[in-house]
């Protein structure tokens, strides 16, 4: 174990698979257990884990990043600041620098090999973060400004901020793209949740590869697994994937969600499976 505590991620090859659902439901349930536990959602474009676990009191906490300014005073229009930008964040038309914002990575290369110094960095706000407790759990979460374009930078300071020595439920964006690559590629365990259709088994594909490239541990929840087809099943089989649990369609868990309730309130039955996928998890990374 390291001292930062245990890094669980939970992630979807697409979105409507249950990945929230079985995020904020396995928080409740190890808060409850008595373990030290925070939920941080990660999925910082659109962010809902906070209508099943809304915060007590909540405190927000403005996030920026660092992006050029230019002095023009200084600057002979060279052009080398837009020549190093790998991002092309930068262009210089006559004698007009231009910045483009939302195409910022924050890396500073323009600013280093400016010439004339005449690039200094300037902070610019993208978000915030959120804060609190719900019913003795630790809740964190980031939230995009609308119109931004960049959410690993939102992800990467939310996990900055993350307390060390507890357990760590990371709600992970659906998808495979780089904010999902951020939020997962130091978990020590990932739970992919997926579903029995064409989409599910397509995207679960695409998720399975990413997460052997990052070289990272996981295992897969199939959910509504009574609607689909086998496929999904079939396919874990054949690449010896450790299929932790299986849920059936259920009424009770979409009138809960859509009430924005934990199922493991509306059905204590539940309580006990996600008892059981957490000692599961925990057997996995060779947790006790």
């Amino acid at each position: 174990m390291n001292s930062r505590g245990v890094h669980i991620a939970v992630a979807s090859g697409k979105g409507g698979t249950g990945k929230t659902t079985i995020a904020t439901n396995l928080a409740a349930v190890m808060s409850r257990e008595g373990l030290g536990v925070i939920y941080a959602d990660c999925d910082v474009e659109e962010p809902n884990g906070h209508l099943f676990l809304p915060p007590e009191s909540e405190r927000k906490d403005e996030v920026s990043v660092m992006i050029p300014h230019v002095l023009e005073e200084k600057c002979d229009f060279c052009g080398i600041c837009a020549e190093v930008c790998q991002f092309n964040a930068l262009a210089v038309l006559g004698s007009k620098v231009m910045l483009f914002p939302s195409l910022c990575h924050g890396c500073g290369a323009c600013m280093v090999l400016c010439p004339k110094h005449a690039i200094h960095e300037a902070a610019r706000p993208i978000g915030f973060i959120r804060s609190g407790r719900f019913k003795g759990l630790s809740v964190m979460g980031g939230s995009l400004n609308v119109g931004e374009a960049q959410a690993p930078p939102m992800t990467k300071v939310l996990k900055k901020r993350l307390p060390g020595e507890l357990t760590v439920i990371i709600d992970s964006p659906p998808g495979t793209s780089c904010p999902v690559v951020e939020a997962v590629r130091d978990a020590d365990y990932v739970v992919l949740v997926t579903e029995p259709t064409p989409f599910g088994l397509n995207d679960l594909e695409l998720a399975v590869n990413m997460l052997r490239s990052l070289r990272r541990s996981f295992g897969v929840i199939i959910n509504r697994s009574d609607i689909g087809d086998a496929r999904v099943s079939e396919y874990c089989r054949n690449e010896g994937l450790h299929v932790l649990m299986e849920l059936p369609f259920d009424r009770k868990i979409a009138e809960a969600y859509s009430e924005g309730k934990l199922i493991i309130d509306a059905d204590n039955s539940y309580r006990e499976k996600l008892r059981s996928l957490m000692q599961a998890i925990y057997t996995e990374i060779g947790h006790v």
